[in-house]
C-alpha cells in the first residue's frame, strides 16, 4: 500500500511537468502548502484528499472517487508511475 508520505514527496519532485487525465487532458500543478493547484481548474486538491483516494488505489478509473474534489485530476496524478513508484 501506498503511503501518503511517499505519494507526496513524488507529487512535490514532479510540480510542473504534464499530467494526464483518463480523457487525455493535459495539465500541469504547482504546489503550495499542503495544496495542489491544477492550470486547467479552479479545483484545488488536498494532501488529505490525496490520502483518502489511496484508500481505492490502484483505481481502473475514476468511479470510486467521483466523491472526491477534482476525481480526474486526482486519478491523473495518483495512476502516473512518477508518483506510484517507489525510487
Amino acid at each position: 500500500m501506498l503511503d501518503i508520505e511517499t505519494v507526496w514527496a513524488n507529487v512535490l519532485a514532479h510540480e510542473g511537468e504534464v499530467f494526464r487525465q483518463i480523457r487525455g487532458g493535459e495539465f500541469t500543478y504547482r504546489v503550495k502548502g499542503n495544496m495542489i493547484f491544477p492550470d486547467r481548474t479552479n479545483v484545488q486538491i488536498s494532501k488529505n484528499l490525496l490520502q483518502e483516494a489511496l484508500a481505492f488505489f490502484p483505481l481502473s478509473n475514476t468511479t470510486k472517487i467521483q466523491h472526491l474534489r477534482g476525481p480526474s485530476y486526482i486519478y491523473a496524478i495518483l495512476m502516473d508511475k512518477r508518483i506510484h513508484h517507489n525510487p
